[in-house]
């Protein structure tokens, strides 16, 4: 009977355990641009949840490096809130838990940001998938634009319009310009210029990122539209020197008649500048047409771990109407497209033209996208500074051409 009686006793005390004596806690490191909204689902996910994860806010700038060093080193989180443009770069490393299996079985996986998918997808496999997203759209100061004559509810639909608008809205002088871009940063044009290109059919890589096209006819037609606007005095001059810290407070001075710029200004707009009257719409191509670039953060799972169970429990929440509503309402966009429009009830409805813009978003993707595209000394910033504001477009085009397929090869 002793060994009956042990046994009964053993299997009472496994009941009256508390479940969650047997929960896990997980790491997870997020970039400081996402501190507005990560913390707060994470609390969300944690109060309701056994198993919890511990937060960690990284300075953007320090993300990558901290990263790379610490996987390398074996003391990486569990999972990383990650810029998606570097998801191809950690997996091409082998740092990253393939999630293919993980993402498929998610019965909502095609409503997911199909941008953030694609640029966390390397060789055929599926690396990362969304966890909060921005897209590029296209701002006009309705003020301006009824000032200057024009229908202050009639966005621009092709880049004539946006030359023409811009021009009629700089002719009201005093210190008011039809354009504003931030000329010399990379980061803000590829985010705000790149949509230009593909909405007129063509692209930036190719190949499943092997090819680079940046000398093509719709580069050089995107290019003269830019430079024209220059020329005519349409952009301040302080927009070529601009690194990317006016990048928002352009538009937001309530003096420019028009910016390329991203759906969070929506938010700050509202919140901090109720003043300014303006209106959201997709960018254009050349002739009409529209797209977007999808930028954001991927969610990501350092490999050779067994949280794969732990990383779906987070994202079913994540994903989930109540999560979504969480980020929506702290400023990041809905990732999830079937329930976008619940997780917006009640915010500002310019965020539906972000989300109808996400439909259409494209992120390029290459393991070595810092060194053709971010770098401030890379072959996109170069060209750009030379292309917009310099004498020898051809040339600054050709070299970007070479010099963007040589780093591409090299990484092959």
């Amino acid at each position: 009977m002793k060994p009956v009686k042990i046994a009964a006793l053993t299997a009472l005390a496994l009941v009256m355990t508390p479940f969650g004596a047997f929960a896990e806690t997980y790491s997870m490191w997020a970039r400081n641009s996402s501190e507005a909204f990560m913390p707060d689902l994470i609390e969300a996910f944690n109060a309701s949840h056994e198993d919890q994860i511990e937060l960690q806010i990284v300075p953007s700038t320090e993300m990558v490096q901290k990263y790379a060093v610490a996987a390398a080193g074996g003391s990486a989180p569990d999972f990383v809130s990650l810029d998606l443009v570097y998801t191809s770069a950690f997996a091409k490393a082998g740092q990253l838990a393939d999630l293919t299996e993980l993402a498929r079985s998610l019965p909502y996986f095609d409503q997911l940001s199909k941008a953030h998918v694609e640029a966390g997808t390397y060789d055929g496999k599926i690396y990362g998938v969304p966890m909060s997203a921005d897209v590029s759209v296209l701002l006009w100061n309705k003020r301006l634009f009824r000032e200057a004559g024009l229908d202050p509810d009639k966005a621009p639909t092709n880049w004539a319009e946006i030359e023409d608008y811009a021009g009629k809205v700089n002719a009201l002088g005093d210190d008011t310009y039809g354009f504003y871009f931030a000329g010399a940063c990379g980061g803000c044009n590829a985010f705000t210029f790149m949509p230009l290109i593909w909405a007129s059919g063509g692209d930036i890589l190719v190949d499943d990122g092997k090819r680079a096209t940046i000398d093509t006819p719709q580069m050089h037609d995107a290019i003269n539209f830019y430079r024209n606007m220059v020329a005519k005095g349409y952009v301040p001059e302080s927009a070529k020197t601009d690194t990317g810290t006016n990048f928002f407070g352009g538009f937001a001075a309530d003096n420019v008649g028009i910016s390329p710029i991203g759906a969070f200004a929506i938010g700050n707009l509202v919140k901090n500048y109720p003043d300014v009257e303006f209106g959201v719409a997709p960018l254009p191509g050349k002739d009409g047409g529209v797209s977007s670039f999808g930028g954001g953060d991927n969610f990501v799972v350092t490999a050779g771990r067994d949280t794969l169970g732990a990383a779906k429990e987070f994202l079913d929440f994540a994903y989930s109407v109540e999560g979504q509503t969480l980020l929506a309402r702290l400023g990041s966009l809905p990732t999830r497209a079937d329930v976008a429009q619940e997780a917006l009830s009640g915010l500002d409805d310019r965020y539906l033209t972000a989300v109808e813009a996400m439909e259409t978003a494209r992120t390029p993707s290459s393991p070595v996208y810092n060194d053709i595209i971010n770098s401030k000394t890379g072959p996109w910033k170069q060209m750009l500074g030379e292309a917009f504001f310099g004498d020898d477009v051809d040339g600054s085009l050709k070299r970007a051409q070479d010099t963007m397929q040589s780093i591409l090869d090299a990484s092959n």
